[in-house]
């Protein structure tokens, strides 16, 4: 994989190009990951020439937990690992370019919500913080680091600090990002509810067994209630990509110009379709996972929509609940 690909894939701004990309990435994945060639394989299905992205195999995101999903011959440099749940063998990434993930997670941030460094981040992810090869840890300590606020950071079992130093940022006429798993942020809402109006609060899901599980929808409403917010924000991402989307209220998620989101038959994993309005299982084009794979089937149920975006409805009734999955 050239150089000069690797630096478009976050320069696609239309149609075109990202099909292009796409086109480039698949045509690479299949000759040089093996695992993705014998899945490929295995089921019939490798088009050497893609007409439309429903002829693509996805690779179903459960590979990640025994094989080693790398593209091409470079080195690994980093490996995240899914947070998972007692008994159930966790997802390993394989990371052979760390500067693909944070330039991805920062160029997606700059177009959802404007430069970092205009921001107090603060970071409420406890137990994913114990985790040394956590995605989601590093890239918020990227962000909090890009942010160059005395003020931003992590926050755990240091709830007093964290409300008084929001509190100080806002009245200093700062932006602030609280950006939580939902059972640290339900956590706070239940035992101190903050106001917290003027705060752009941002959740990752994820109760990890520490919560009972309550869909999207009962987790914003008691969010909003209690920290007297307009809208809850959400992140939609995982171990096994180095991109994500974001939903600025109401569950409705936006992905960056080299994220595409494509849905498989619920009956007919390889039935795929992009027609809005439409519910089936996620399918995932990431083009910042050129070394990796860009094309994965998740556990997860969506539905698109109209103006591009899509919704999160929950799980497969046979998928691992995940420390990371969103609520169903």
């Amino acid at each position: 994989m050239n150089s000069r690909f690797r630096d478009k894939i976050f320069t696609i701004n239309n149609q075109t190009d990202f099909n292009n990309a796409v086109m480039h990435a698949y045509d690479y994945q299949l000759r040089e990951n093996a695992v993705y060639q014998n899945f490929a394989k295995h089921l019939k299905k490798r088009p050497e020439n893609l007409l439309t992205l429903t002829e693509i195999p996805f690779l179903p995101v459960e590979f990640f937990r025994n094989h080693k999903v790398i593209t091409g011959d470079k080195p690994v440099e980093k490996v995240f690992e899914s947070s998972g749940t007692t008994g159930v063998m966790t997802g390993k990434h394989h990371v052979c370019d760390p500067g693909l993930y944070t330039e991805s997670f920062v160029t997606s941030f700059r177009l959802f919500y404007g430069d970092p460094g205009e921001y107090m981040i603060a970071a409420l992810l406890p137990s994913y913080t114990e985790q040394e090869n956590s995605s989601l840890v590093y890239m918020a300590n990227g962000l909090i680091k890009l942010s160059q606020n005395p003020l931003s950071g992590f926050y755990r079992e240091q709830e007093e600090a964290l409300i008084l130093n929001i509190i100080s940022a806002l009245t200093a006429g700062e932006k602030v990002l609280l950006l939580g798993v939902s059972f640290a942020l339900l956590d706070l809402a239940e035992e101190r509810a903050p106001d917290l109006s003027g705060v752009i609060v941002m959740e990752t899901g994820g109760m990890k067994g520490r919560r009972k599980e309550v869909t999207r929808y009962e987790l914003h409403s008691i969010l909003k209630k209690r920290f007297n917010v307009k809208a809850i924000h959400s992140e939609y991402g995982m171990t096994e990509l180095l991109s994500q989307a974001y939903s600025k209220g109401e569950g409705i998620f936006y992905c960056p110009p080299w994220m595409k989101i494509v849905l498989r038959d619920t009956q007919d994993p390889l039935t795929t379709f992009t027609e809005p309005g439409r519910t089936g299982g996620i399918n995932i084009i990431d083009l910042a996972n050129i070394y990796s794979c860009s094309f994965i089937a998740t556990g997860d149920l969506g539905r698109l929509h109209e103006d591009g975006g899509f919704e999160v409805l929950g799980r497969f009734d046979n998928s691992d609940i995940r420390g990371c999955n969103l609520l169903s």
